[in-house]
Formats: structure tokens, C-alpha cells, sequence
């Protein structure tokens, strides 16, 4: 029988701001440039973005989905150029969700959004989300905005109070793809049909993910704990090739642990739009059955496809019920 599932990487926008967009098109058409879609495909998603109620929730109810986690859509706040529009921008549409949770509190959970262009402002949200709005940890949409037309990424120092927060509060950071920063695009110049989920979003994760690792975020914070979409951004297939060339070059770096020992200790991978055989087998030889976790990435990708390639995929029936739902509710507390 197929399993009931709780699904982690489930996106949302404020159903204002999504008829605002679908209102113009030159802002339907600089969002989807910036995702690296076409506006045709965007703009029933947006649609489904912005609701709460009655699609997503017989959607759920069709595919047997019991209760899904849902975040801010990308780039969320990361993109903001002001500090303080961030801030108030995190602030609402955890509000927002946070109403939502409330009247479906059987159905839905919430990822905090932060304004990390305020460090400590994002790690007070964090707090704020976790401790009174009952959320289960954070969504961060890649490199962020620093507030002085520049960009960082989260290994960067000035994030270190924020990591204080995540590890005092023990809830994970789920790390979301962004498009690259355009002045490292020059190899998909040309080709706006790579700047998204079709090429880069899984590049450039995958390199922010690393970035971490190498440096030391984990050794300094073992109990950090770090979620990646579309079953790991490429890494479960070349982490045997990272680790034995930076071994060969470490440069600089000094890490207390190699690369599958960090997965094995402090990252979880979910399925979100990544619905191959291939690419699961992959994840649990290299993470194994206990860090791989359920995902649709709704609206984005298909809920039947996700669902019924998960019953039926050439694993066991123990990993099986682990990543529909026993390892979130571990690792979540759901």
C-alpha cells in the first residue's frame, strides 16, 4: 500500500503579492528571468503559490501527503537589497505562514525566513519563529544579500551568531538553490535555459554546500544539522572525487573529518524534484537511509510523480518508510 508522507521542500508566496505580479507582465517577466523559466511556465505557478486552502491541500489529500513543511519561495529574502526591508519582509511572511500553520496545524509546518542581510536580526527571528511560532528550523535561499550592494555567502564570518542561534536552537537550516550571482554566469552566458533548476541551481548549492564544509563550520558547530534538495545538488556522486583531489591539494584548508563522514554526520538530502532511481540509489550508498528524506518541491514539480515513483522505487521497504516520513519526524520532531 502506498505510505502516507510528510513532504519538506513546499513553497509558498503571499497571494498579494503573487496577483501582483501576475498583474504585470514585465514583473512576471524579470521574476521568471530570474529563475531561469519562461513566464508561460510561471504563471500558473504562481497561482498555486499563493494558495493555502484548496488546490495544495487536495493535492496533498490525493497523493496521501499528511503534512507538509512549507517556506518562503526563492529567492525569498536572500535577494533584498535593504537591510531594513528585509527584515520587515522575514518578519511578515513569517506571519503569515505562521497563520496558516495555525488553522491547518495537522497539515502544514513552517521554515523561519531570515533576513541574514542583519545578522543578529536573523538569528533573533530565528529564535522568535522557533520559540513562539513553533517552527521547525530555517530556510536560506543560497548567498545573500549583504546590505551594501554586495553579496555573502554562509561560511562568511559574520554569520557566525546566526550559526550560535541554529545550534543553540537545534532545528536544521534547509539550504535552497539561487541562480548564481550574474558575474559568475559566464559560462551559461547565452543559455538562459541553465541559469535555473535545469543546471545552476544545483551547481551553485552544491559549491555553497562545500564552501561550508571546507570552511570548518562543522567542526566548530558538530551539531549543526544541513538539508539539501533534489537529493543532494550533485554531491553524493562526486564526493569520492572531491575528497581524493583535495586530499591531494588541501591548500589552506585543515577539516577534522572527510566529506562523507561530514554527510553521515551533519547533512540529510530530500528527493525534491529529483525523482531517479539512479540518483536515490546514489544518495543511500553515500548518506544512507537515515538522512534521506521526502520532498515534492511544490508547485515546482509534480505531486504524482513524486509520490508514486517513491512506492515504487527498487529500494527497501525499510528505507522506503524512513524517507517518506519516519526520518522527518525524527528529524523535526514532527
Amino acid at each position: 500500500m502506498p505510505l502516507t508522507k510528510i513532504a519538506l521542500e513546499e513553497h509558498f508566496l503571499d497571494p498579494r503579492a503573487a496577483a501582483d505580479v501576475l498583474a504585470d507582465p514585465d514583473k512576471l517577466q524579470r521574476l521568471s528571468d530570474g529563475g531561469g523559466v519562461m513566464p508561460e511556465y510561471y504563471r500558473p505557478i504562481l497561482g498555486l503559490l499563493g494558495d493555502f486552502d484548496d488546490q495544495r491541500l487536495s493535492t496533498m489529500d490525493k497523493f496521501g501527503i499528511e503534512c507538509a513543511v512549507l517556506s518562503l519561495t526563492a529567492p525569498g529574502i536572500q535577494l533584498v537589497e535593504g537591510t531594513a526591508d528585509a527584515i520587515a519582509m522575514a518578519r511578515d511572511a513569517n506571519d503569515l505562514l505562521a497563520e496558516q500553520v495555525r488553522k491547518h496545524p495537522d497539515r502544514y509546518r513552517g521554515f523561519a525566513s531570515v533576513a541574514l542581510q542583519d545578522p543578529a536580526a536573523a538569528a533573533e527571528e530565528l529564535r522568535r519563529c522557533v520559540g513562539e511560532l513553533g517552527f521547525v528550523g530555517a530556510m536560506v535561499n543560497g548567498y545573500t544579500a549583504t546590505g551594501d550592494g554586495g553579496d555573502a555567502y554562509l561560511d562568511d564570518e559574520r554569520f557566525t551568531g546566526f550559526w550560535e542561534a541554529v545550534a543553540d536552537l537545534g532545528v536544521p537550516v534547509y539550504l535552497h538553490p539561487r541562480p548564481a550571482p550574474p558575474t559568475d554566469r559566464h559560462a551559461i552566458a547565452g543559455h538562459p535555459q541553465l541559469v535555473g533548476a535545469t543546471w545552476g541551481f544545483g551547481v551553485e548549492t552544491a559549491t555553497h554546500t562545500l564552501r561550508l564544509i571546507f570552511s570548518g563550520l562543522f567542526d566548530r558547530f558538530p551539531g549543526v544539522q544541513l538539508v539539501l534538495g533534489h537529493l543532494g545538488e550533485g554531491l553524493p556522486a562526486q564526493l569520492w572525487r572531491t575528497q581524493y583531489c583535495y586530499d591531494l591539494n588541501p591548500f589552506d584548508k585543515r577539516i577534522e573529518k572527510t566529506l562523507p563522514e561530514y554527510f553521515a554526520d551533519n547533512i540529510h538530502v530530500t528527493t525534491s524534484g529529483n525523482f531517479s532511481d539512479q540518483a536515490l540509489i546514489t544518495a543511500l550508498l553515500t548518506v544512507g537511509g537515515d538522512r534521506v528524506l521526502f520532498s515534492v518541491d511544490y508547485p515546482y514539480a509534480d505531486t504524482e510523480l513524486a509520490t508514486t515513483w517513491l512506492d515504487r522505487a527498487p529500494i527497501s521497504e525499510s528505507d522506503r518508510r524512513k524517507i517518506a516520513g519516519g526520518n522527518a519526524r525524527r528529524l523535526f520532531g514532527l
